[in-house]
């Protein structure tokens, strides 16, 4: 790995540095008292801008498209057990969706995630063997088709987090919370976080869920979000 020196001094020389560890995804290593990712400008704008409203991981250090993020010290929602874990991420999530959306210059309304879904797919950036089971054996440009023709004409925006599951929340003994992997944060509509959470929480902890953010949601809004995520 080609690591600018700046991130190296903010890691620190004797840090050894691990792919290994709880809660996190991607490019990410552990080094030290750090997390050192490669995430780019996207990722270390929305810290900044999500930082002003809620916890987020202390940015250390920034160079290319390498963040140094201080080590919250708390474990994530993965690990915990799932109707504690649907209770805090409903909370959270509704207290997140009450930010102001004009106070939000992030897009990612469905003309733009569209837009990448588009662009993901021309890149090859789309793996079909990671789809979901029910979109197992189609192409990504077959997906792509379907998602375009389906998209809702209509949104209830709000500022969503964009990946937010179990391994994005982390948890303090005190019940205070933490947003993590942000880079997907932006205006769009609040489908697009409950469909990635009631995914990811199971069937037995959904209603748990449903109750802390106080909203049954639209079951044809949540497959299409589903359905979007396949391209990110």
């Amino acid at each position: 790995m080609n690591v600018p020196e700046e991130i190296l001094r903010a890691a620190g020389p004797a840090s050894a540095w691990s792919a290994d560890h709880e809660g996190l995804s991607g490019d990410v290593w552990r080094a030290g008292s750090s997390y050192v990712k490669r995430s780019g400008v996207e990722e270390r704008d929305r810290l900044l801008w999500l930082g002003e409203h809620f916890e987020v991981p202390e940015i250390r250090a920034f160079a290319g498209d390498w963040l140094v993020l201080a080590d919250v010290g708390a474990p994530s929602l993965a690990s915990a057990d799932p109707a504690l874990a649907a209770t805090v991420m409903g909370t959270l999530l509704r207290s997140l969706h009450s930010l102001p959306v004009a106070s939000c210059p992030y897009d990612a309304t469905i003309p733009a995630v569209l837009e990448s879904a588009r662009h993901n797919v021309e890149a090859g950036l789309v793996d079909p063997d990671d789809f979901d089971d029910d979109n197992l054996g189609a192409t990504p440009e077959e997906l792509l088709a379907r998602l375009v023709a389906t998209a809702p004409t209509a949104e209830d925006l709000v500022v969503a987090h964009g990946d937010f599951c179990p391994p994005n929340v982390l948890l303090r003994p005190d019940g205070s919370t933490v947003l993590i992997d942000v880079a997907r944060l932006g205006v769009s509509d609040r489908h697009r976080d409950i469909a990635l959470a009631h995914r990811e929480l199971g069937e037995e902890a959904v209603a748990a869920f449903d109750r802390a953010y106080g909203l049954t949601p639209r079951p044809e809004m949540l497959a299409w979000y589903r359905l979007l995520d396949e391209f990110f």
